[in-house]
């Protein structure tokens, strides 16, 4: 038997979280026992999101097969199990370009290549592909409803409901009921005029997600229902919440999954939402907060590293802390008050990032961590500037650099992979996907993962120059973690400092909030140690002053 499907949309506007809708439904429908997979649809003409600005895009999220995706596919893996590849997000770019390859190669046999039915047979055979080995496959199709990009796809759906049946597919609406403060009330006309826009495609709902600031009185859920032609027990009050892991409470509450079986004519056994209550307990009585410095190169777009943000707060949650972020921009690190700006932070995070914009900043940033032992992690390129200022600062070669940033440099510690070496094209040619790493015993690494081999995922150009490898080793860092076959180094240590460590690979994509990554635990966990260490400092030349 294939699969059931739940197509999500979204009106009114953008940026209402359909994503985050969908993967904290799947969350509910896993735990009621069912298998279920989920994908989204993007309306650009991009064929991946992997060489679009992280500030037009968000992060760009890395699969284990290596594929660059859209950062919604990060929620689908920290709220549910499934085991998402490239086949979970596709673009407009990627199923044409598909198209083209089978019309220059003659597969249409001279046929007319238009977008009914060739484009939208494109989206519904990926659909079932995803469908095919779960339950219930969860659909989401970017964009909001009335853009003009997004019509194959709707298109797409109207035909699977045709094709499968009511009692096989589902469509849940996410849509605004904004706040009118100088009214003082909630306004339902943008929602109608969003189903209104469904329905002239041929698309009716049969769930309302009502994302609002104030929880919808009855009568209004019932004006909604007459006006849309939908259930009013199917209307449903998506109110804000403080935390994203309250969400699929907040579903519960409100029985979408139960809903979602009875459309559907699913027999499952009740919800077990007990883990999620229990984290959010915790996000709420949190015993205390640790401050968290991020110097970044896209800080002013916090969606740009909406995994790392997200792994950081499950670390928090593991220590039952409060997490605290500052979003400091590395180039107002340059300034000789570096310092001055990085004091009272508990640690210090380098994340991911390409170019040379910032970098000196970050080398003054892991500097000030090194020298005032404060807690440091580094991540791909967080790595790489640890490895340079370490070759500047502590081996005297003043020069060190990236080859990215300077080709000239003298000291090249940083350097292009060399199976890229005369690639120029940036879609698609860096090192991406799941890779193997054999750790040092005794390690920090190794005494987080609890174990000597792990699989980490990857996004990046360049590399460590092992050439170097005997100097600064010599001068006390340390190589903990590299490939199997030695080729290429993965973490770098300093022992003799309470923690600082950088690592090439991406280990936010894999931290889930009921399974918190276990380098983001560590290192919240040495980062609240430094905080109780200067608080306990503190306290102890107050009373010698007294």
């Amino acid at each position: 038997m294939s699969a059931k499907y739940i197509f999500v949309t979204g009106g009114v506007v953008s940026s209402l979280g359909k994503g985050l809708a969908a993967a904290s439904i799947g969350c509910l429908l896993e735990t009621r026992g069912l298998k279920i997979n989920i994908m989204k649809f993007d309306p650009y003409l991009n064929v991946d999101p992997g060489t679009m600005s992280p500030f037009q895009h968000g992060e760009v999220f890395v699969t284990d097969d290596g594929a660059e995706t859209d950062l919604d596919l990060g929620h689908y893996e920290r709220f549910t199990h499934a085991r998402l590849t490239r086949d979970n997000n596709l673009t407009t770019g990627r199923i044409y370009e598909q198209i083209i390859t089978k019309e220059r190669r003659g597969d249409y046999l001279g046929k007319t290549v238009q977008v009914i039915p060739h484009v939208t047979n494109e989206i519904k055979n990926a659909m079932r592909k995803v469908g095919a080995d779960c339950d219930v496959a969860l659909v989401e199709i970017g964009g909001t409803v009335g853009d003009i990009e997004s019509l194959p796809f709707l298109e797409a759906i109207r035909q699977m409901r045709q094709e499968l049946g009511r009692d096989n597919t589902l469509f849940i609406h996410l849509t605004l009921v904004p706040w009118i403060a100088a009214a003082q009330e909630l306004k339902t006309k943008p929602t109608q005029h969003s189903v209104k826009e469904l329905l002239s495609i041929g698309i009716q709902p049969d769930i309302l997600l009502c994302r609002t600031e104030r929880p919808l009185p009855r009568e209004m859920k019932a004006k909604i229902s007459l006006f849309c032609n939908v259930e009013e027990q199917a209307v449903i009050t998506a109110i804000d919440a403080a935390s994203i892991y309250e969400v699929p409470l907040g579903f519960a509450h409100e029985n979408v999954d139960g809903l979602v079986l009875k459309y559907l004519r699913i027999d499952a056994p009740p919800a077990n939402v007990e883990k999620w209550e229990e984290i959010v307990h915790r996000a709420y009585n949190p015993k205390d907060e640790v401050s968290i410095a991020i110097v970044g190169k896209y800080v002013e777009y916090e969606d740009s590293y909406k995994s790392l943000k997200e792994a950081l707060v499950h670390g928090a949650l593991a220590h039952n802390l409060k997490l605290k972020i500052s979003w400091l921009e590395a180039e107002g690190l340059e300034a000789a008050d570096y310092a001055a700006q990085l004091q009272g932070y508990d640690g210090v995070l380098v994340p991911g990032g390409f170019g040379k914009r910032g970098i000196e900043g970050m080398l003054n940033a892991i500097r000030y961590a090194r020298e005032s032992k404060t807690p440091y992690f580094g991540i791909c390129l967080g790595m790489q500037t640890a490895c340079i200022e370490y070759a500047r600062n502590v081996c005297g070669l003043a020069d060190a650099n990236s080859g990215e940033f300077d080709p000239s440099t003298s000291h090249r510690i940083i350097y292009k992979l060399r199976e890229l070496i005369g690639v120029e094209e940036m879609g698609g040619t860096m090192r991406l996907g799941a890779w193997d790493c054999v750790l040092e015993p005794g390690s920090l690494a190794f005494n987080a993962y609890g174990k000597t081999e792990i699989s980490e995922r990857h996004r990046h150009r360049y590399e460590f120059n092992r050439e170097y490898e005997a100097i600064l080793t010599g001068a006390g860092l340390r190589i903990t973690g590299t490939t199997p076959d030695a080729t290429y180094v993965e973490i770098v240590e300093i022992p003799t400092h309470p923690f600082f460590l950088g690592c090439q690979f991406h280990p936010e994509f894999k931290s889930k909030p009921l399974e918190p990554h276990p380098l983001f635990r560590d290192f919240i966990g040495a980062s609240y140690q430094n905080r109780q260490l200067h608080k306990s400092a503190a306290t102890t030349e107050k009373s010698i002053t007294a």
